[in-house]
């Protein structure tokens, strides 16, 4: 199984960091999430074949990473860890489409290669601009905040539970693995006993799942989550959606890595 109680609290590290005090932490959660979706949206939006046009967008994780003092190492080990799934999908992409798009010198690169790249930087962008959302917002902060944009509550109340409820399981998993290996003297785990396991896994997460909820009930709890910071629209707030907003429909209009190329050559000549 491989589970240890260290590796595990790391998922908890997000979590952690976005109990942190800096300008993007004091930002109201619905002003990053504006901000965060207009980038994911504009990103998405490229051509297959795009690959220069998509680097000015590193500018916002990149400057909400510095602004909120997140750790770069941190963000980099978990897209690292999500890298195989993205590899798998874009591998084909070398091998289908094989026909010239760019020359190298004396290399000739397919279309397959440029939307390789190009799958990889989107996977890059996204994703560590949803971490660093996560890591200076919290989930419980984003999912309020997606409530109060309009989403439904009952998606925004699942995604927070889940959150929330992947750590008793996760937990409850780190004491079974522990006690099977007190018991198992190295011994690997067999077929049988690994549903037994998991089935027993399941029976202790549903139970303390249920005292949990009980102790919500108990403390006043009426569908809605408390929030760390109360959420007032300050005009930094309007400020920093409207800025990076605005920012992500120029980039997306206008091709700034081309036209600056075309005006560097054209100056050369």
């Amino acid at each position: 199984m491989g589970l240890n109680a260290e590796s595990f609290l790391h998922f908890g590290a997000l979590d952690d960091l976005a109990g942190g005090d800096s300008p993007v932490h004091r930002l109201d959660p619905r002003a990053k999430v504006l901000a965060t979706a207009a980038f994911i949206v504009a990103v998405a939006s490229f051509g297959r074949y795009e690959v220069a046009a998509l680097v000015p967008f590193a500018l916002f994780p990149v400057a909400l990473l510095a602004l909120g003092g997140i750790p770069a190492g941190f963000i980099l080990r978990r897209m690292l860890a999500a890298l195989p799934f993205v590899l798998v999908l874009a591998a084909l992409n070398p091998v289908l489409d094989r026909a010239p798009m760019a020359a190298l010198g004396p290399v000739t690169v397919s279309g397959g290669w440029v939307s390789f790249a190009s799958i990889l930087l989107r996977f890059a962008l996204t994703v560590g601009a949803a971490l660093v959302l996560a890591a200076t917002t919290g989930m419980d902060g984003v999912c309020t905040g997606l409530e109060r944009l309009g989403a439904p509550r009952a998606l925004t109340q699942q995604v927070a539970f889940l959150h929330r409820y992947a750590f008793v399981l996760g937990s409850e998993a780190v004491r079974i693995h522990r006690a099977r290996s007190l018991r198992a003297f190295g011994r690997k785990v067999s077929p049988r006993e690994f549903a037994f396991l998991a089935g027993h896994l399941l029976l202790r997460a549903w139970d303390r799942a249920r005292r949990i909820h009980v102790a919500m009930l108990s403390r006043g709890y009426d569908g809605h989550l408390p929030t760390r910071r109360a959420l007032v629209w300050r005009r930094r707030d309007v400020v920093f959606a409207a800025g990076w907003v605005g920012l992500f429909v120029v980039l997306r209009l206008w091709n700034l890595p081309r036209l600056l190329g075309e005006l560097v050559t054209g100056g050369l000549r």
